[in-house]
Formats: structure tokens, C-alpha cells, sequence
């Protein structure tokens, strides 16, 4: 792109002036001439120049501001019996009060008056459109049109800007219609107004459309489309159009700046804002207060917040603006203990907060996680009368919310009395973020009860809402809320695919991923995120390579969603792929990222290169800490995991729920007793933990693995909730394993009644039902599952070799080297019964068909000394898991099989689960 520099260091940019209209500098004494006028003229009350006298007054009133003044001349014009032209006076009165902001005597002045002349209706919808009451403007000019007043250019200019403050394109269209009709489309105010209209009705198209066909043009106009074109977000076009002003020798003045630098807001073009800051400093214009805010705007948004601040402390005069903009920056940038003292360093200089440093505050003590501070700023909007601001009292209940005080935020949401978009979509948010689901849909229904527009910012919470309560009918009923209105941007698309997704609608986000038009790193990511929920690693896969054809960079966020799916597909190679892509990228191999690894080594069943991961960082967090202790506990490597939480605890890493999770599992899969319940009592009493009920079953494994099923159910006897179906599954299990047919019969009937649609728990109680010789249990329980429609998931298994995953199902002969592999399983059962006396007999057809089986054949066919890495994706059946043993032992490999309970490292015969999984 052309450098701006030589558009700027231009001669027209020379040798024109850039300085503001100059005005009179001592409006005081203005004031004070035009008084005496006045006096001089009452002493003629004969001649037409008193007229003029109160006219002059009245500017000098505008220009002041001052509604004083105003109200005394207007007692002394009624006093007066020597006013010729009234309605000329009264219109001007109307203009002085509407500028001094007294719409009530505005209005009260255009009520009684006899006689309205145009510029009468212009004035009071002049005053109403610079007092922000933009709908007012409009019903007037609405009343005007209907009594047959017809409008001029000013008319038009003003009530055009007021559909573009209320955003309304309907409307604007059909002024504009007006506009066309009665001739002044070539007027360039009202062509300006129509092009800014367009523009903040987020048309773009229409603007530039508009400007480009108009005949006259001045520097306001291409201000407008240059503005236009910068809150659109296309700043190349802002800066060309910039730079093709110069060609047709139109001389920008400061707004031109302003809205030029706002294109330059995005780090992109931060290169070309350095080159128009750079001029600016030779320029009178930098001397103008706008032009200095624009600058710390930029610089706050493309994240320079040390270029910022150097403007802000060199400027001699600062506004309310220039304070906020650079709080606003703190804010957004994370700077949060520098609002802090920016707000009070804004009060020592005499400066007021306004309602935007107040919001500005409030987002950056939330942001510390101070709810004493944030009380305090609180107290400090009551005592400046702004606790019924409503943007204030908004981000009070975000602020709340985020810091989990939905009591303080109900409260406060209940009290505001106009609610608006933002107020119902921050508590609906809240609601979500603090896990009331249920209120949160209430909320929605209510909002939509009270005619409430639903905007994508509303729905995108709802959906997140729906995601958690996986309520499909809801999404689907938004979804096409979403397309009936219109709504449908990147931001709610990205969401819908995230929520079908966790919805489990898999195809319907596939569907709503592919109609996105423009896709950015959130859709890829989303969607890589959405398959691997789904169990659809590979495909996930398939999406990252796509979104490498496209040259979209991956982000962290895009990354982990990688990790996750190669650690569900156990792709040892793709995994080490994704840390090399890492490394090369320079991407920080801390937080998330390293936890992420750790997890990932760890589910592809390398546990030497997850420690390797976890001893490289140096300043290790508790979520890193936690991986490493849960990838131990994965491989039923206990002792190791005792030995790191016990690590955590001396270098006083403050632990939590989760970690207090892994250490238990992994007590539990090794059989630690007398560390489990020392880690579990220390949760409660030295912690001050309440036990999760993943924490109760947990315990309950452990016990019942160490077949001590008293107590065990002495345990869930004493459990200060009820136990869930997961409590009773582990107990069941342990009952099976330890042929506990009493208390397991008990277990059985707790897990069906309190889980009757998990296919898992049949299974379950079907083994153990068939282990007991139970048959009559056994066939109604299958009789159960032909009523609920419930089908066992077909088991599957697959191995990596070489870069390529290869997938058997049960009796599978769909693969290239079939053949070889059952020549190669007849072999396996050959040598087994030679060597280790293994016989099968009559199940040894069907078992021979085992997804494992199949995949330890291949593995066994081509690999050479190497272990066999196998994932399958359903729990290893007693049979094979004893056919792995004996293969490990006899074929001198080790075989390590992840299934879905745990991994199963195999090694000389024995497994690391001890025949407990």
C-alpha cells in the first residue's frame, strides 16, 4: 500500500491553512455591546433595529450557553410593546432554548405561538436533535409534514442526522425518498447527512454509493465517507479514500484526521497512524484537543499503551474525552491497577468522572477481583448521583456477576427501571457464567415477554445457555429467530456451531460451518472443538488441515483444540507434529498450552515425554501440577503421583478440587489405600474443601478395588448427599470383580433407577447378572434394553503405524492385509497353547474376531522389538485382556492398551492394572 507520508507531505497540505474558524475570543464582551445596543434601541421604539437588537442579544445567548440570559431577555421581550416581527423573535427563542438545553421552554415558546414558519420547526427539531432526543425530532418533522409545512434543507440535514442517531434505516430510507422527491439530493448538507446516516446504520454500501454519485462534494462529505468507512472496519479503503482526497485537492481539517486515525485503530495500519502522528506534529491541527484523542485511541487499541500515555501527559489541555480514552485503554489492554490510579490522579486535577471513567473504573477493580473496591466505587456513583445511569448500573451487574455475587447483581438488575438490550443480556450472561441455567432461560422468556429486542449479543448468551442444558429445541427455535431477522454475523455463527456442537447436533453445526462465508480463526477452532467433543478426532484433524490450505494462522485456542484431538485418537506421531509446530512458531509452551501437552504425551501412552514437558517449565502452575499427577494416575503410576502432589504441598501450591481429584484416581487405580483416605481427610479438614461427588466415587473405587466392601458402603451410608449412579457403578464393579453377590444385586438395582438410559450401566448389570448365574435378571435386563431401544456401542480399536491410523471393528476383514493378520492371529493361538497351555475352546472363533486382538496382530505384523500402542474405545474384555498378557510375556513386546476406564501397560506376562479396571 502507498505509504501515506507522501500523500501528507504533499503542497497542498502546505500551503493551505488548517486552523479552525476563529471566533470572537471574548464572547463576554460581545454580550455586553450587544446590550448596549439593545438599551440604545429602546430609546427608539419607533424604528425596526429594536428587532434586530433582541436578535443580536439572543446569539450572544446561544453562544454563551446560558439559560439565564436567555429566560431574562425573553421577560424583557414580552415586556416589550414595541417588537415588530414575533414570530421572528419567538423562533429565535426557541433556537436559544433549545441550545441552552431547556426543551420545556422550547417547546412551551413553539406552542404559543399564532404563527410557525419553517424555520420555527427547524429550531425545535434542532433542539431536540442536539439534546438527544432524536424520535422527538422525528415525530415532529412527522406532525410538520402532516400540516402541510414544507421542509427545507436544514429541515432535511437535521432529521436525517436523527435517523442515523437512532439507527434507523427504515426511516432514513424513506426521508431520503423525500429528499429525492422534493429536489435537494443535490443539496451537499443534506447529501453529508444522508451519507453519515447510512453510515451509522452500519450501510457502508449506500454511503459510499451515495457519495460516489453526488455532484458537490466538500471535506465534510468525504469526512463522512472516510468515517464511514473506519466504523465499518474497512480501513484500507478509508486510507484510500484519504489519499484520493489530495487528488482532488480537498484540504482535510481535523475531523478528516480523527476519522482517518480510526482506521489506523487495527495493528495492521498502526504503520501508516505513526505516519500521519508524525505529520501531525508539524501541523497546527495537533494543537486541536480531538485530534490528540483520536491518537491515544489509536495507540490504546492497537495495544501501545506507552505511546498513549505520552501523548496524554504532553497535552496542555484535556478534556473529559482525552481522560477516558486512556482509562478505557488501561481497561482493554489489562492494565487494570492503572485505571486505578489514573481515576484518582483525574480527581486531583479537577477533572469530574462522568459516567464513562465511572464504567471504565468499575470494569478494572471487577477485573482485581476486589469486592470491597468494587463496593466502594459503587458507593462513589451513589454519591455522585449516577447509580440510575444505566450504562453505569450495567456494567455493575457485569462486574458483579463476573465476581460470582449474583445477589448483589439480581438486586441491582431489579432496580434499574428502564432496562434496555444490554441490561437483560449482562444478567442472562451472569446467570450463565455462574452456572444458574434455569434462570437464565427465565430471564430470556421475561426479556421477550417485555418486547425486548433480541440482538446477537442477547441470543449469543442464550445459546451459551442452551449449550450447558443441552436443549435443542431451543437452539433450533433462536437459529431460526437468528435467520428470520436478519442477525446472522460471524460472532453468532461461530456460537451456533459451538452450541450444536455441545448439543451433540453434530450435523446441524457442520451445516451452519459450512454456509459462513468468511471464515475466521474462531470458526476453525470452533469447529475442531465441535468434532472432538463428538468423538470425531480424525475429522477434526482433517478441519486444521483445511484451515492450512486457507494460510489462516492457529491459535493457542486452535492448538489445544488440536491436542485434544490427537489425545483422543492416541496419535503418539501427530502429537509430537503438533509440539514441533509449536516450537517452531515460537508459541509460549506455558499455561494452557503445557498442560495441554502433558495431557496429550500422557493419553498417547507416553509418559516419559509428558514428565519431559512438565520438568521444561519453569514456573509451573496448579493446572500444570494437576496434569502431571493425573497422567501418573492415567498409567497407574501411584506412588509417582503421591510423590508430586506431596511436592505441591511443600512448595505451597494451593490446591484444589481437581487436584485433590487426580491424586485420588490415581490412589485408586493403584490400590494406596491409607493414602487415599489421607488425602481425602486432608480435602475436608486441612483444605476446607466440600467433596465433589466424583471425589465420594472415587474413594468408593479405591475400596472396593481393595474388595473391602463393607466399607465401602459404609462409606456411601455416611455420605453427607446421595450417591449418584457413578458411586454405584464403581460399587458394582467391585462387587463383580470380588463376587459380592448381595451387596452387588443392591448396586445393580440403585444404578438402574437412578441412571435408566446409560447403556453402560445395562452392560454392566448384564455381566454381572451372567458372572452370578443370574439368567431369569439377566433376560429381563436385555428385555429392558429392546423396550428403551438401547444398542451396545460396537467396539472398536485402532493402532498408528508409520503415519497412518488403522481402525478394526469386531470380526473386521475390511482392512488391505486382513489375510495376514487372522494367518497372523492363528499363529498368536498356536503359540499360546504350545507354550503357556492358554485354551479358549468354543469361544475362541469370536474371540479371535476382537477389535484388540486384530490390532495387536497388525502391530505384531509390522513392527519389529517396538511397543504396540492400541486404543479402544469401549472397556478391554476379560479375555483379551488376559490374551494380552500372555503376548507380552511370549512374544517379549510391550503392549500398551488404552480403553475406555484406564491404560493397561503390559509387560511379561502381567498388567499394570493388577486385573482391576
Amino acid at each position: 500500500m502507498e505509504t501515506l507520508l507522501t500523500t501528507i507531505k504533499s503542497p497542498i497540505y502546505k500551503t493551505q491553512s488548517f486552523s479552525k474558524s476563529s471566533h470572537n475570543s471574548n464572547p463576554s464582551c460581545t454580550l455586553k455591546q450587544a446590550f448596549v445596543s439593545l438599551t440604545n434601541n429602546l430609546n427608539h421604539p419607533q424604528t425596526r433595529r429594536l428587532d434586530d437588537a433582541y436578535s443580536t442579544v439572543l446569539e450572544q445567548c446561544i453562544t454563551k450557553q446560558s439559560l439565564p440570559l436567555v429566560k431574562q431577555v425573553h421577560t424583557h421581550v414580552i415586556k416589550s410593546c414595541h417588537v415588530v416581527d414575533t414570530t421572528f423573535l419567538s423562533t429565535k427563542l426557541v433556537f436559544a432554548y433549545g441550545k441552552s438545553r431547556s426543551l420545556f421552554d422550547a417547546q412551551k415558546v413553539f406552542d404559543e405561538m399564532s404563527e410557525r414558519t419553517v424555520f420555527t420547526w427547524n429550531a425545535l427539531i434542532g433542539g431536540y436533535m442536539v439534546n438527544g432526543e432524536p424520535l422527538e425530532a422525528i415525530r415532529l418533522f412527522v406532525d410538520m409534514n402532516v400540516l402541510g409545512v414544507c421542509s427545507d434543507a436544514s429541515t432535511f440535514a437535521s432529521v436525517v442526522k436523527c435517523c442515523g442517531e437512532v439507527e434507523d434505516r427504515c426511516i432514513g430510507i424513506q426521508v431520503h425518498g423525500l429528499v429525492v422527491k422534493l429536489g435537494f439530493v443535490c443539496n451537499v448538507y443534506v447529501g453529508n447527512s444522508l451519507i453519515a446516516m447510512y453510515a451509522k446504520c452500519n450501510d457502508s454500501d449506500s454511503a459510499k454509493m451515495l457519495f460516489e454519485r453526488s455532484e458537490k462534494t466538500d471535506v465534510v462529505s468525504w469526512n463522512s465517507i472516510i468515517s464511514a468507512c473506519s466504523a465499518s472496519g474497512q480501513a484500507s479503503e478509508a486510507l484510500r479514500l484519504f489519499r484520493e482526497m489530495h487528488v482532488v485537492r480537498v484540504v482535510p481539517n481535523s475531523y478528516t484526521f480523527v476519522a482517518t486515525l480510526q482506521a489506523c485503530e487495527e495493528s495492521l495500519y498502526l504503520v501508516f497512524g505513526k505516519e500521519l502522528h508524525a505529520f501531525l506534529l508539524k501541523s497546527d491541527l495537533y494543537q486541536d484537543t480531538r485530534v490528540k484523542n483520536a491518537l491515544v485511541v489509536m495507540y490504546a487499541k492497537c495495544g501501545k499503551m506507552k505511546e498513549a500515555a505520552s501523548i496524554f501527559y504532553a497535552m496542555d489541555e484535556k478534556d473529559s474525552i482525552t481522560w477516558n480514552s486512556l482509562l478505557s485503554g488501561f481497561v482493554q489492554n489489562g492494565f487494570y491497577d492503572a485505571v486505578v490510579d489514573l481515576f484518582h490522579e483525574m480527581q486531583n486535577a479537577g477533572q469530574k468522572p462522568d459516567r464513562y471513567s465511572i464504567t471504565s473504573m468499575i470494569s478494572a477493580v471487577g477485573r482485581l477481583g476486589s469486592l470491597l473496591n468494587i463496593r466502594e466505587i459503587h458507593a462513589y456513583a451513589m454519591k455522585r448521583m449516577m447509580d440510575s445511569d444505566l450504562q453505569v448500573c450495567n456494567t455493575l451487574v457485569d462486574i458483579y456477576a463476573k465476581c460470582g455475587k449474583m445477589n448483589y447483581a439480581e438486586s441491582l438488575f431489579e432496580r434499574i427501571d428502564c432496562k434496555d438490550n444490554i441490561s437483560w443480556t449482562t444478567i442472562i450472561a451472569g446467570y450463565a457464567q455462574n452456572g444458574y441455567h434455569s434462570r437464565a432461560l427465565t430471564s430470556f422468556r421475561q426479556a421477550q415477554i417485555n418486547r425486548i429486542e433480541s440482538d446477537s449479543m442477547l441470543l449469543a448468551s442464550v445459546l451459551q445457555v442452551c449449550s450447558e442444558l443441552k436443549l435443542n429445541s431451543v437452539v433450533k427455535e433462536i437459529h431460526a429467530r437468528i435467520i428470520r431477522k436478519g442477525l446472522r454475523n460471524l460472532v453468532l455463527e461461530n456460537t451456533l456451531v459451538n452450541t450444536y456442537g455441545k448439543c451433540g447436533c453434530v450435523d446441524y453445526a457442520v451445516h451452519v460451518y459450512e454456509l459462513i462465508k468468511v471464515k475466521n480463526v474462531v470458526s476453525w477452532t470452533t469447529m475442531m472443538s465441535c468434532l472432538v467433543q463428538n468423538g470425531l478426532a480424525n475429522e477434526a484433524l482433517e478441519v486444521f488441515a483445511s484451515m492450512k490450505e486457507t494460510k489462516i494462522e492457529p491459535d493457542s485456542v486452535s492448538l489445544l483444540s488440536l491436542l485434544s484431538a490427537t489425545a483422543g485418537l492416541s496419535s503418539l506421531r501427530k502429537g509430537k507434529e503438533i509440539h514441533g509446530y509449536l516450537i517452531r512458531k515460537q508459541f509460549a509452551l506455558h499455561g494452557p498450552i503445557s498442560s495441554s501437552l502433558v495431557d496429550m504425551y500422557a493419553s498417547c501412552g507416553s509418559i516419559k515425554n509428558s514428565y519431559n514437558v512438565f520438568s521444561s517449565i519453569a514456573v509451573k502452575d496448579l493446572v500444570l501440577w494437576t496434569s502431571m499427577v493425573n497422567a501418573y494416575g492415567m498409567h497407574g503410576m501411584g506412588k509417582e503421583a503421591v510423590r508430586l502432589f506431596n511436592q505441591m504441598i511443600v512448595e505451597k501450591i494451593r490446591l484444589d478440587h481437581i487436584s485433590f481429584l487426580a491424586i485420588l484416581y490415581a490412589c485408586s487405580h493403584s490400590l494406596l489405600i491409607d493414602e487415599g483416605k489421607a488425602f481425602f481427610k486432608s480435602l475436608v479438614h486441612d483444605y476446607g474443601l466440600n467433596p465433589w461427588p466424583e471425589h465420594y466415587t472415587c474413594m468408593v473405587d479405591l475400596l472396593g478395588r481393595a474388595n473391602r466392601l463393607d466399607d465401602a458402603i459404609l462409606f456411601v451410608e455416611k455420605m453427607e448427599t446421595n450417591p449418584n449412579a457413578a458411586i454405584w457403578r464403581s460399587l458394582l464393579g467391585a462387587c463383580k470383580v470380588h463376587s459380592n453377590v448381595k451387596l452387588g444385586n443392591l448396586a445393580a438395582e440403585k444404578l438402574l433407577e437412578l441412571d435408566p438410559y446409560d447403556i453402560k450401566n445395562y452392560v454392566l448389570v448384564s455381566n454381572f447378572y451372567a458372572l452370578c448365574g443370574q439368567w431369569d435378571d439377566l433376560e429381563y435386563i436385555r428385555k429392558k434394553m429392546r423396550q428403551k431401544g438401547l444398542k451396545k456401542d460396537p467396539g472398536c480399536s485402532w493402532i498408528e503405524i508409520g503415519n497412518k491410523i488403522h481402525v478394526f471393528t469386531v470380526r473386521d476383514k475390511s482392512h488391505p492385509d486382513s489375510n495376514e493378520i487372522y494367518i497372523k492371529l492363528d499363529e498368536i493361538n498356536d503359540v499360546l497353547k504350545r507354550v503357556g497351555g492358554y485354551m479358549e475352546n468354543d469361544k475362541a472363533e469370536m474371540l479371535n474376531g476382537h477389535s484388540e486382538r486384530l490390532a495387536i496382530a497388525y502391530g505384531l505384523l509390522k513392527t519389529q522389538g517396538m511397543p504396540i500402542y492400541i486404543t479402544k474405545n469401549l472397556r478391554v474384555c476379560d479375555d483379551c485382556h488376559t490374551f494380552s498378557k500372555l503376548v507380552s510375556k511370549y512374544y517379549d513386546r510391550e503392549i500398551i492398551v488404552r480403553d475406555a476406564n484406564r491404560f493397561h501397560h503390559f509387560g511379561f506376562g502381567v498388567c499394570s492394572c493388577k486385573d482391576f479396571w
